[in-house]
């Protein structure tokens, strides 16, 4: 991606960088001042804006998604922790579900053609409306949040459930490592729920990766599991994110 130019991107003139510098206000924290400079500074920032995308996290998707081919016509997507959209938006583009506005929500036109798919954002708070998203103010880990889930996707399972969801950080690395980990444990379960044979599962992970018992579980649930840090994810950020592709079926309960 190249930088925006202008004060906010990473352009050069006269050999001089043009870095945006925010001086500390007296209300302002250090570490606020600090991330304000580099929101202003990032190219993906900027990039964002001037495409109108609702967030930068849109280009970890497209580049995800260019590199691995998760989306397609016709699917049926799940975004948990949808706000502020921008995984959503990219979403509805490649699943074409702005064209499945006004039909039988089954993916398909009231001939039967396939090709409109449909994206179902789930999020604790309210989400601005956009073309070709259900947005649901709902807890995903509710016990009947599956089969509700089911019903906006027309009584169908899903192809793919997405999660860029971080857990609220306390600054102790190891307690936040474990409230990610069980975070993503918990989509993961929501996952296995939700989806129809040989779809996907892509979530937020951080500084280790998977824990052992996570990884174990989705390899025995996916045919494939693997890690990627797409280049939108920030240098300095432990940020990685765990792709589980090709999943094998619900598993039977467990009996008393």
């Amino acid at each position: 991606m190249s930088g925006a130019g202008g004060g906010t991107g990473g352009g050069r003139e006269g050999g001089r960088s043009l870095k945006t510098r925010v001086k500390t206000a007296k209300r302002r924290s250090a570490s606020s001042t600090q991330w304000l400079q580099r929101q202003l500074n990032d190219p993906y920032v900027a990039a964002a804006k001037r495409e109108g995308y609702r967030s930068r996290a849109a280009f970890k998707l497209i580049e995800i998604d260019d590199r691995y081919k998760l989306l397609k016509p016709g699917q049926k997507i799940v975004d948990l922790g949808a706000a502020p959209g921008g995984w959503s938006q990219i979403a509805a583009k490649r699943v074409k579900s702005q064209e499945g506005q006004g039909r039988d929500g089954q993916g398909k036109d009231g001939q039967g053609r396939e090709g409109a798919g449909k994206v179902v954002g789930i999020d604790l708070l309210d989400v601005e409306t956009m073309p070709g998203v259900d947005f649901q103010v709902m807890d995903f880990l509710d016990d009947d949040a599956p089969e509700r889930l089911k019903a906006m996707l027309g009584g169908a399972e899903a192809d793919g459930v997405m999660s860029d969801m971080a857990a609220n950080t306390t600054g102790h690395k190891a307690t936040d490592h474990l409230r990610i980990v069980h975070l993503v444990e918990l989509a993961a379960d929501f996952a296995a729920q939700v989806l129809a044979p040989g779809g996907f599962f892509l979530a937020k992970v951080f500084q280790g990766g998977t824990e052992n018992d996570l990884l174990a579980t989705l390899k025995r649930d996916y045919a494939t599991v693997r890690h990627v840090k797409p280049k939108a994810s920030r240098a300095d950020s432990a940020e990685l994110y765990v792709l589980a592709t090709g999943f094998r079926g619900a598993r039977p309960p467990v009996a008393d």
